[in-house]
């Protein structure tokens, strides 16, 4: 630190920044319990090797990995790499130190034992490995692709276009960095909100499938993620019921596996796009609302009847399979 100064003083690069750099300094704010650039802490971009000597937290700059001394750089030779072979970025590094610590900031001290480490493991397989992937130009599971929307694509828009008078002078891009920073924080925020409540509904779920009638048709008092649990624990659900925020209760299929979308068993052909009265004459449930076209969700306005077509839609398929297993091969 400078003297006098006793703010600690984290650095990484100037100039045109990218996601990772970003990325850490959102992680090492959240796990540090650091607030603006200027207050409590003090933020340099630079390339100068005497002030990079002079950090507390150096990252992606200073050609020096060493966790004890808080350098976190990945651009020399003999940088880390994680077991199958892929290189860190600057983020993928900072996070095997801090982002279990920044995750525990957000959930608060009323958070799950144990919740902070699973989360922080999982967004190391889906979101640092891939800014590390990005960052590198390497990708060991297939082609490297950018459709536009990526948190890659997304920081990198922050920095200032070459006709901007800001990209031009040593604190280029500061101001632009910080935003992005922001930006940033926010995604993790939402993304670790949404793994806790994920995690949250594990319990839920196996709670409610436990209690069900029928193991195929879970029923849930509320919407909430439930088809990672089936898969995860290997339940037999065809069907979920549950209500949604508009007070209609839901019927949901079950895909045959992860990110199909196909179903182990459609809603009944004979229901697909009908609503209301007619889907009532049809199905022989009087609250009856509709069934979607492709057949994988349907409504009705109370829990009996979202449970009666649950039940009937299970009768059908299983009248269905048996017809098609005792009818002649064709020709």
């Amino acid at each position: 630190m400078s003297s006098g100064d006793l703010r600690p003083l984290l650095v990484t690069h100037s100039g045109k920044f990218h996601c990772d750099e970003v990325f850490a300094y959102a992680v090492l704010k959240l796990a540090l319990g650091l607030k603006a650039a200027g207050e409590d802490h003090r933020l340099l971009r630079t390339r100068d090797a005497k002030l990079i000597e002079t950090g507390d937290i150096v990252w992606d700059v200073g050609t020096v990995f060493d966790p004890a001394l808080s350098r976190f750089d990945h651009h020399q030779r003999g940088a880390p790499t994680r077991p199958d072979g892929t290189p860190y970025s600057a983020a993928g590094l900072i996070w095997q130190v801090y982002g279990a610590q920044a995750i525990s900031a957000l959930l608060g001290p009323d958070a799950v034992a144990g919740m902070a480490a699973a989360i922080a493991g999982e967004l190391d397989e889906s979101v640092l490995r891939r800014i590390d992937e990005l960052d590198n130009g390497v990708s060991l599971r297939g082609p490297l692709q950018d459709d536009g929307l990526g948190l890659g694509r997304l920081i990198g828009d922050f920095n200032p276009t070459w006709d901007n008078p800001t990209a031009r002078g040593p604190q280029s891009g500061d101001a632009e960095f910080l935003e992005a920073a922001d930006f940033a924080s926010g995604v993790l925020r939402r993304r670790v909100d949404a793994l806790r409540a994920r995690h949250f509904a594990d319990g839920l779920v196996l709670a409610a499938h436990a209690a069900g009638e029928d193991p195929r048709i879970l029923v849930l008092a509320q919407g909430m993620p439930w088809k990672n649990t089936v898969f995860s624990r290997n339940l037999p659900v065809i069907y979920c019921v549950s209500q949604a925020s508009n007070g209609n209760w839901m019927i949901d299929t079950m895909p045959p596996e992860k990110d199909s979308f196909a179903q182990r068993v459609p809603l009944p052909a004979a229901w697909a796009g009908l609503e209301r009265d007619a889907l009532a004459a049809t199905s022989g449930v009087p609250d009856a609302v509709f069934v979607h076209v492709r057949r994988f969700v349907g409504a009705a306005k109370s829990r009996d009847g979202a449970l009666a077509m649950a039940q009937r839609a299970l009768e059908i398929g299983e009248a269905e399979a048996e017809a098609t297993d005792k009818a002649p091969d064709a020709g």
